[in-house]
């Protein structure tokens, strides 16, 4: 008996994905809860596992196509396999995806993205020129035709009289431009598009500003050195700089509570919740995983949560809910070394603090000067909730709470 593949719920506002990879061929033995592809979102990379033991008989959705959750990505046969209509995505020789786009006509069974939007707009396939692997047509090919043609993706009454099919779909930019010899094309992933998308809308709809100011680390450098071999003897994890950032932070967001709200529509929500963003950077791109109810964690809980969470994040493993939900966020450019920068905000988020590599520099103590180790700190805040007086208060707070660590066991 013969079992589907099908495109499993992806998360909250998630509906559609992009198959990432095959892992397993046609003619490929099953086993039960065995990968068998990667599905890539905006958000998130997940496998999906195979839903029963036999033999991979069909392979419905290559790699590189849009699907909709629900949908058959391939099926499971008991016996030996068919011979295999078409090979997996992951032995297509790559030079396909830079061939001239292919008529629809030539292509397989459309994506269910896809022929909705060929249905709504009763458009013929084959009008349309496909750019997609094997000549297949993606949603991209449709929406870029209906721009060409001055429509919306929702179906007129009645199809413009006599309208002319353009020569050439908007993909032609990919043609008057191709690849020179040291150059190379490669498409966006989902979770690329969105980080774009999400950096771009931030700049759009906050007014962002950001200040800065710097931190003297000698204390907190002293007490991390003083007890950070009982610390990880203790509790199995590293004392690192992160967790005292994360806790001076939550002072401060008690203190200024804009800097922990959002703006919906006309309203400000106040969250009385510490749900804290620590970006972690992958080969994939910028990911932002939450440590959630922060403020009623210790010191190791919040350093093992950072470890757990940064090692999903490389692995590709991070979950939706672990993901979403923040309320404020910080983020460690200092380990790529960089000494100063500006943050963008992670919306809907109203603040992001920026940490930076610890320099020596030297500092007016009192009447001397002296060598300090010390750290450019920057908070990049949404002008229209939070006032110049209350950034620059957050800020100093942090100062305050890393320059004299007792501030944060006191609650200061």
């Amino acid at each position: 008996m013969s079992a589907n593949i099908v495109v499993p719920a992806l998360g909250e506002s998630v509906t559609e994905a992009t198959v990432a990879k095959w892992m397993k061929g046609v003619g490929d033995p099953i086993k039960v809860d065995e990968p068998l592809l990667e599905l890539e979102t905006d958000k998130v990379t997940l496998e999906v596992f195979a839903p029963a033991a036999g033999t991979l008989s069909e392979i419905r959705v290559d790699a590189g196509s849009t699907v909709e959750v629900g949908a058959v990505l391939g099926v499971i046969g008991d016996g030996a396999a068919a011979p295999a209509p078409k090979p997996a995505a992951k032995e297509a020789p790559k030079a396909v995806a830079k061939e001239t786009p292919k008529p629809a006509a030539a292509q397989e069974p459309l994506a269910p993205a896809v022929r909705k939007l060929i249905e709504e707009n009763k458009l013929d396939p084959n009008e349309v020129a496909a750019s997609g692997k094997d000549g297949r047509l993606t949603k991209g090919d449709v929406l870029a035709f209906l721009e060409a043609r001055g429509k919306t993706t929702i179906a007129p009454v009645a199809p413009p009289p006599a309208a002319p099919t353009p020569a050439a779909p908007p993909a032609a930019p990919a043609i008057a431009r191709p690849a020179g010899a040291r150059e190379e094309r490669v498409r966006m992933t989902r979770l690329r598009k969105r980080i774009a998308e999400r950096l771009k809308q931030a700049q759009n709809t906050a007014a962002m500003l950001t200040t800065f100011n710097e931190v003297d680390m000698t204390n907190v450098m002293a007490l991390r050195n003083l007890h950070k071999d009982a610390f990880e003897k203790k509790h199995g994890v590293k004392l690192g700089f992160m967790s005292f950032f994360v806790k001076a932070a939550i002072v401060a967001l008690k203190e200024i509570p804009a800097v922990n709200g959002e703006i919906d529509g006309e309203d400000i929500v106040y969250k009385n919740h510490y749900d804290v963003g620590v970006a972690v950077g992958t080969e994939q791109g910028l990911v932002v995983p939450v440590v959630r109810d922060a403020d009623q964690m210790t010191f190791a809980a919040i350093e093992a949560k950072i470890t757990e969470l940064g090692r999903k994040a490389r692995d590709g493993k991070l979950t939706i809910e672990e993901l979403t939900g923040g309320t404020f966020t910080i983020s460690n450019g200092g380990v790529y070394g960089s000494l100063l920068s500006t943050p963008i905000l992670n919306p809907p988020q109203s603040g992001i603090l920026g940490m930076h590599k610890i320099q020596p520099r030297p500092i007016a103590i009192g009447d001397k000067v002296d060598v300090r180790p010390m750290m450019y700190l920057a908070l990049s805040y949404d002008h229209r909730i939070i006032d110049g007086r209350e950034a620059v208060t957050f800020l100093v707070r942090v100062k305050e709470c890393i320059e004299d660590p007792q501030r944060i066991l006191l609650d200061m």
